[in-house]
């Protein structure tokens, strides 16, 4: 009699704990349900880069691609099954791929009907024209310790696969200063390789043109000349300063503001670049520019203005201005609410949802705008600037001069499509490419 009151307590305590985990996970689907229709109905359901790509038959359910990934509202799970939410957001870490137990996850950039356009690359990093290399996120490869790991490999190989025959002085040109760059130029030096490195910008202004206002690694860095680097949400810049430090260390000059024009190749191994500060030939050359290149102009009067910018470095320094931020994406929500306390600020988006930005920017702007700190004009686009004043056009179709001393416009970078392809590089439009290495 006992033995089955006791069977039965048992029974029905284990039907219990069942149940109350069986609610709680479909009420957490639910919850997951609700915000991939909410992020598909505000755009941010359909990845723009590299994402995870989740194959359902191998899926077992684990959660661990949730818990790994540091960035929020990525990943989820519905029924037991992973789903992406707000694939729009997802800058490519990778540590959903490295934590699921199954092998369920690849890496992709591209997908079946948006295409990514880049330039083809072999396993080596070198490209279709013998001496010309890329590295980093214009490969398809975004995020630090992805370029840096790229850089050093792509050099690696360069230092390796150079012929003896000496064409000019210089061994190699690494155009661009960012982590991918940075990782090059030790790996050149340590392989004894006469090189330079250039950036359009300053070193500053690569770091500061991150998509997020901290920078995460979910691995450490190995970097040449210098040893492990490890960063959990680190603000850029603490980023600067670790770069200043590395370069200082080992007598690495950046040559900043000479943008490369074009690269003609007038013979084997021996390449000319034309930029702003004049002709340089090197023998190889390594391309290390991300996929923004150049900073999208919206092609309005008065953009040639000097009080407009396209990325703000120091923002303790604006102060007491009328500030317009265009732009819908992490920068420009950034940007606003860096300016914020200083300033009167309005942030101008031509569509009606913030569908790009990371949730913790989400609710940052979302209590400045209710505290009045920060007002929108969405589905608005600005028209004209003029000296003291903006001409923009609202959401009813009314064009509003507002006055304004300061604009900052973050509508993303020009591919640098024509500039590899003038240079002889071969760019192929990508649907849903898994990336052979991470």
């Amino acid at each position: 009699m006992w033995e089955w009151i006791t069977y039965g307590t048992v029974f029905l305590m284990s039907v219990l704990i069942i149940g109350v985990y069986w609610y709680r996970g479909n009420k957490r689907s639910r919850e997951i349900e609700q915000k991939v229709s909410q992020a598909k109905e505000e755009g941010r359901f359909e990845p723009i880069s590299l994402h995870p790509h989740i194959d359902p038959d191998r899926c077992i359910g684990s959660g661990a691609c949730v818990s790994a990934c540091p960035e929020e509202d990525i990943l989820g799970l519905i029924d037991g099954q992973a789903t992406l939410i707000n694939s729009s957001s997802c800058i490519g870490h990778g540590a959903c791929f490295h934590a699921c137990p199954v092998e369920a996850i690849s890496l992709r950039i591209g997908t079946e009907t948006r295409g990514i356009d880049l330039p083809h690359i072999q396993a080596n990093y070198e490209t279709n024209v013998p001496g010309i290399y890329i590295a980093g996120e214009l490969g398809g490869m975004g995020l630090i310790k992805n370029s840096a790991d790229q850089g050093i490999q792509a050099c690696a190989n360069i230092a390796r696969e150079l012929p003896s025959t000496k064409t000019c002085s210089t061994d190699l040109i690494i155009i661009g200063a960012g982590p991918a760059g940075i990782a090059a130029g030790l790996k050149a030096k340590e392989q004894g390789l006469n090189f330079r490195i250039v950036d359009q910008d300053s070193l500053g202004g690569t770091v500061f043109t991150f998509p997020r206002d901290k920078v995460v690694m979910t691995k450490p860095m190995d970097l040449p000349l210098y040893g492990k680097v490890k960063l959990t949400n680190t603000s850029k810049a603490e980023l600067l300063s670790i770069w200043q430090d590395i370069l200082a260390d080992n007598d690495i000059a950046i040559e900043e503001h000479c943008k490369v024009k074009s690269i003609r190749l007038l013979s084997d191994y021996h390449f000319q670049l034309d930029t702003s500060q004049g002709i340089m030939e090197s023998r190889s050359v390594l391309i290390a520019i991300g996929r923004r290149g150049s900073p999208r102009k919206l092609g309005i009067a008065g953009e040639d203005s000097t009080k407009v910018a396209y990325r703000l470095i120091e923002p303790e320094n604006v102060s007491a201005k009328k500030v317009l931020v265009v732009g819908g994406g992490d920068s420009a929500v950034e940007a606003a609410l860096a300016l914020k306390d200083q300033n009167d600020v309005q942030l101008s988006y031509r569509k009606e949802h913030f569908s790009r930005i990371k949730s913790g920017n989400r609710e940052k702007l979302e209590e400045a705008v209710a505290e009045g700190k920060v007002r929108l004009l969405l589905k608005s686009n600005l028209k004209a600037i003029t000296e003291n004043a903006v001409s923009i056009q609202l959401q009813d179709g009314r064009v509003q001069d507002i006055e304004n001393d300061k604009v900052f416009i973050f509508a993303g970078g020009e591919l640098p499509i024509p500039f590899l392809k003038d240079a002889g590089i071969s760019v192929e439009t990508t649907f849903g490419k898994t990336m052979r290495k991470y």
